[in-house]
């Protein structure tokens, strides 16, 4: 049934409904399985609804993001024609936009996001608990955190407060501390992309799609561009302990991103980024719903300082960086009777939004029923080696 809910979400995407809202104004880029004559993906670049080959331009999306003016060369290479983005969607060939470089991201960096960590640490993953403790904080904290600066006097003032009412947590230090959290979220070539299936854990029974703007990053620490991402995450695990961190985060298909990466030209910038909304719809087949909205311009820390405390003279990423920027909001809407909360159950469409982005469309599985990961860097370099490119 699942493969069928699949099929059939899958097959009804027409290239404007993944698309920006400025169709093809941007520079938009990413990867395309190909099967013959040599099978592996290819970098591509779209136009005119078509998806370009940019192999001989660069290899892969990590030299990509790595040339000096990066969108002004995409532009003004001359590709050979792979396939339409009509045929790339109905066979389901859309790849993630990234390949060799490290997937990273940014936790605890909007205030609402904070208060979940807490409740996750607090309550340890009794949803009853977790309501009792939102009230507390609320009352504690004059109802919000938002416009707390991480690393202040200020920041360190609200800090003894909650310490003297008990509610200090590790998320609260990365949160409005000096120091932001940068963890793993996915190993290179293990994300999956537009269409595929994405997958929980199955012994979790309290997860949620975190809905992120991505940023491209080159080995430089440049940011070359922005797509989207759903950092899936199972509350239950990490709530238990922050040491299960890897545990919650990194599975077999828990990472998705795409459907592009949009390069930063003149008609996208940061500033773009920093005034993006996301937006997340969760539509099951038990007819649940529940939509919310990720408003960049409430986030606690700047996109170009994460960068900068992911990499940078202590840390080196030789083929660069996806870099997940955190979310304000994850799904709370109760789902199986009152106080019951949100989980996601098995043939969950999950669509991640923004304007200038596009939509990134999934559907919920379990980690071990998702395809397993069999394409990595060893099978890429045979592949570009075939293909004479290596």
């Amino acid at each position: 049934m699942l493969d069928n809910m699949l099929d059939n979400n899958m097959s009804r995407s027409r290239p404007s409904d993944i698309l920006p809202d400025d169709l093809l104004a941007g520079s938009l880029v990413g990867r395309v399985w190909v099967s013959s004559p040599h099978p592996g993906p290819r970098p591509f670049v779209l136009r005119d609804g078509s998806l370009f080959d940019l192999s001989l331009l660069a290899p892969t999306l990590s030299h990509l993001f790595d040339l000096d003016d990066v969108a002004n060369r995409v532009s003004q290479h001359k590709a050979e024609m792979l396939c339409s983005l009509d045929e790339a969607i109905d066979e389901q060939q859309l790849l993630a936009p990234c390949d060799l470089q490290a997937i990273k991201a940014s936790g605890v960096t909007f205030a609402d996001s904070l208060i979940e960590r807490v409740l996750e640490e607090k309550a340890r993953g009794d949803l009853v608990q977790a309501a009792q403790i939102r009230e507390q904080l609320a009352s504690t904290f004059g109802g919000s955190i938002a416009g707390i600066k991480p690393g202040t006097d200020e920041a360190k003032q609200a800090k003894e407060l909650l310490l003297e009412s008990g509610l200090w947590s590790q998320y609260l230090e990365v949160g409005i501390g000096p120091d932001a959290e940068i963890f793993t979220k996915a190993q290179p070539m293990s994300a999956v992309g537009y269409g595929a299936e994405i997958g929980l854990h199955p012994d979790s029974e309290w997860n949620t799609s975190e809905p992120e703007i991505v940023l491209a990053v080159s080995s430089r620490g440049e940011i070359v561009g922005a797509t989207l991402g759903n950092d899936l995450s199972l509350r239950d695990f990490e709530g238990r302990s922050a040491l299960l961190l890897g545990r919650a985060k990194d599975n077999n298909a828990s990472c998705a991103i795409g459907p592009f990466v949009r390069l930063l030209d003149d008609t996208f910038d940061l500033d773009d980024v920093r005034s993006a909304q996301v937006h997340l719809k969760v539509s099951g087949q038990d007819h649940f719903e529940d939509k919310g909205t990720n408003c960049m311009s409430e986030i606690s820390r700047d996109p170009c300082d994460l960068v900068g405390a992911t990499i940078g003279p202590e840390h080196q990423y030789p083929d660069g960086v996806m870099l997940f920027l955190g979310t304000m909001f994850v799904p709370t809407k109760d789902r199986n009777g009152e106080g019951s909360g949100f989980t996601h159950e098995l043939g969950d469409v999950v669509q991640i939004s923004s304007p200038r982005l596009g939509t990134l469309v999934n559907v919920i599985t379990t980690c071990d029923k998702a395809p397993a990961w069999n394409f990595g860097v060893r099978a890429l370099a045979s592949s570009l080696s075939a293909r004479g490119l290596l």
